[in-house]
């Protein structure tokens, strides 16, 4: 590219020449130019308005017969120009429709602050446990010698009251505790069916319970029968009836009857394998034994006089065989008929 060298006169200042290289403006135009030709073919002309101002800077600076007063060319002031003018260029050139990106800073997203929200949990109510176990029972409870009825009851533990717990039995059924009744600090054992318990329990012994009670043998009765006057009856002679009840263990099978009237000391005797009962004249029934509980009215031999008022002995003997014999048991009674 030619170099060309203009000389203007400054004037109000004694005369001299200041060189200006021609080559700056020669730069400007060459930019503007390739502007121009990278434009893109959808892209709008570039602004008229703008490329007239640069040519009418360029005649101004080059054609001017006018003399100039100028001071001396500031280079940064010429470049800042250049890159204004560039930049406007661009802005008018750009496509309708696409945005153009800027490089200013980002624009920083406020992110929201979060609050912990604190939860407040309610405050545990604790209860005191004895360490000591204790019973109390919803019903009264009878309180024995060992786990079970066979045992005898030496005490009661009642609702509302309360018992030290001292051990259990092997099945946990039965609590051995303190005997509420007892004054010198006995101890017994409790049902557990009703009860309710408190304290450490883990600890509990468990105690073997005491040997069950053997039974007092049954007393077998000894023979034996009860004996009562009933009546006097009369049909040809006078006899008195006598009511038997049989209070032993063993039957009787036969009877001996021995009447004294002590007012005249008559005696009158009679003996039988079987009891008999005379109603009046015309009725007997007989019974051959008589087994233990069971009651019969028996007759005894007549007289042959009213012993009405008179006093009367009676002994009487039964036995567990025939004949008067095997166990025998014998009774007497007075009376006056």
């Amino acid at each position: 590219m030619m170099k060309s060298i203009v000389v203007f006169k400054i004037a109000g200042t004694n005369s001299s020449t200041v060189r200006l290289k021609y080559e700056g403006l020669a730069l400007l135009f060459g930019i503007m130019m390739m502007i121009v030709e990278r434009k893109q073919a959808n892209m709008v002309k570039l602004n008229r308005v703008h490329l007239a101002f640069v040519v009418l800077l360029m005649a101004s600076l080059a054609c001017t017969s006018q003399t100039v007063s100028i001071s001396t060319p500031d280079p940064n002031f010429i470049n800042t120009t250049i890159a204004q003018t560039i930049s406007a260029a661009l802005t008018q050139t750009a496509q309708p429709g696409i945005p153009v990106t800027g490089l200013g800073s980002p624009t920083a997203t406020q992110v929201p602050t979060l609050t912990p929200t604190v939860t407040l949990s309610p405050t545990p109510v604790f209860t005191a446990t004895p360490v000591i176990p204790q019973i109390t029972v919803s019903v009264a409870t009878n309180c024995r010698l060992g786990p079970g009825k066979v045992y005898d009851r030496v005490g009661a533990l009642l609702v509302g009251e309360v018992a030290e717990v001292v051990g259990m039995n092997p099945t946990g059924e039965y609590w051995y505790i303190r005997n509420p009744d007892s004054n010198n600090n006995g101890y017994c054992w409790l049902w557990g069916e009703y009860a309710t318990l408190v304290g450490n329990l883990s600890a509990l012994p468990i105690f073997t319970p005491p040997p069950t009670p053997t039974p007092s043998p049954t007393s077998t009765p000894a023979p034996g029968f009860d004996v009562s006057y009933d009546s006097l009856e009369t049909c040809s002679g006078w006899w008195v009836d006598l009511r038997l009840k049989n209070t032993g263990s063993i039957a009787f099978r036969s009877i001996s009857i021995t009447l004294r009237d002590t007012t005249n000391d008559t005696v009158l005797s009679l003996t039988a394998d079987s009891f008999t009962n005379n109603d009046g004249c015309s009725t007997s029934s007989t019974k051959d034994v008589l087994n233990p509980g069971d009651v019969r009215v028996v007759s005894a031999p007549p007289f042959a006089y009213d012993p009405t008022g008179h006093k009367i002995r009676a002994t009487l003997t039964m036995c567990s065989n025939k004949a008067i014999s095997g166990t025998c048991v014998s009774q007497v009674i007075e009376f006056k008929p």
